[in-house]
């Protein structure tokens, strides 16, 4: 015989008490607070390696225009955030203008999105490929070093 004809049998109805489904509720909140933060930095993390893709990128693209003119004068980026499709995370431009012998590229975190919280700060790359990052440890940041 099933528990829940027992249970009518004995009178009382089956089914959780309000005691038991507060008790899974609290479980639940208590996993989902640790479990969304811990989230939220993984996406800002993968968002963080897209802009380090695109500063790498740029800086090679600059390289070959400057293996053709001999200058990095008159290098335009290619696109002014990251990623290039659908919502920018990162706003990208030069740190002043591109000289015959230099430029600097910022990926500066865009703010009033969740990448503004982002560890790490602004990173950027340079004409000799030196990476840095505003914020952070180099060790969790894994671009260079702070400046």
């Amino acid at each position: 015989m099933h528990a829940w004809h027992r249970a009518a049998r004995e009178g009382r109805a089956g089914g959780f008490t309000l005691i038991e489904l507060m008790i899974v509720v609290a479980i639940v909140a208590i996993l989902a607070a640790i479990a969304y933060p811990s989230y939220q930095e993984h996406v800002r993390k993968s968002r963080r390696g897209q802009a380090k893709a695109d500063l790498v990128e740029f800086a090679q693209l600059a390289e070959r225009y400057h293996t053709v003119n001999n200058t990095y004068a008159g290098f335009t980026l290619p696109a002014t955030q990251s990623p290039r499709d659908g919502t920018g995370f990162y706003d990208l431009a030069f740190v002043g203008t591109p000289s015959q012998s230099t430029f600097t590229v910022r990926a500066a975190p865009r703010s009033g999105t969740p990448q503004a919280q982002d560890r790490c700060g602004t990173l950027t790359i340079n004409h000799a490929g030196v990476k840095t990052h505003s914020a952070g440890t180099d060790a969790e940041c894994q671009f260079g070093r702070t400046p």
